[in-house]
C-alpha cells in the first residue's frame, strides 16, 4: 500500500495501480527503457494491473517477470472497460496512469489519475480527467516511489 496526504486535496490510499500498455509503457509493442525495474519495486508495495489490447502481441513477453495482473481487453469500449476495472477493484484504492482516449475515465475515476505524454502523445480529453501530468512514464512512476512530489504537485 501507499498512502499520500495530500493538503487540501485528499488523503490516497492505494492498493492497486493500473497502468495502459500501448503509448503508456510501451512504445510500439516494447517496454520503455526503464519501465522494468521501477515496477519491480512499486510491485513491492502495490499489486499492479496492466490493461491492454495487445495490438503488437508482445504484452505477455515484455511484462514475464513482473509481479503483475494482465489484462487483454476485448476490442470494443475499452474505455469503459478500463473504469469498470477500476471501480471493481475499488476507486478509491486505485492509482491509474495512462494516455489514449480509451483512458481517461480509467483516470477520471481512479483516486488518482496521471496522464504521461510521450511518443503517442496524450488525449487531451484524457488530459482533461488527470489529476497529475507527466512527461513520460519513468517520473511518473518515479512519483509514487516518491511520494513527496506527488504532494508537492497537488497540495493547495
Amino acid at each position: 500500500m501507499i498512502t499520500i496526504d495530500i493538503p487540501g486535496f485528499k488523503k490516497v490510499e492505494a492498493a492497486h495501480l493500473v497502468l495502459d500498455y500501448n503509448g503508456t509503457l510501451a512504445i510500439d509493442g516494447k517496454l520503455i527503457e526503464g519501465v522494468f525495474p521501477l515496477l519491480k519495486v512499486l510491485g513491492n508495495h502495490l499489486t499492479i494491473h496492466i490493461l491492454t489490447a495487445d495490438t503488437f502481441g508482445t504484452s505477455k513477453g515484455e511484462v514475464s517477470g513482473i509481479n503483475c495482473i494482465l489484462e487483454v481487453l476485448e476490442p470494443i469500449v475499452q474505455d469503459m472497460q478500463k473504469e469498470m476495472y477500476v471501480l471493481n477493484l475499488g476507486k478509491e484504492n486505485v492509482i491509474a496512469i495512462g494516455n489514449g482516449m480509451n483512458d481517461a475515465l480509467m483516470l477520471k475515476s481512479a483516486a488518482l489519475g496521471i496522464v504521461v505524454i510521450q511518443n503517442e502523445g496524450a488525449s487531451v480529453n484524457t488530459l482533461i480527467n488527470a489529476d497529475i501530468a507527466c512527461s513520460n512514464i519513468v517520473n511518473a512512476l518515479e512519483l509514487l516511489i516518491n511520494p513527496l512530489r506527488i504532494v508537492a504537485t497537488l497540495r493547495k
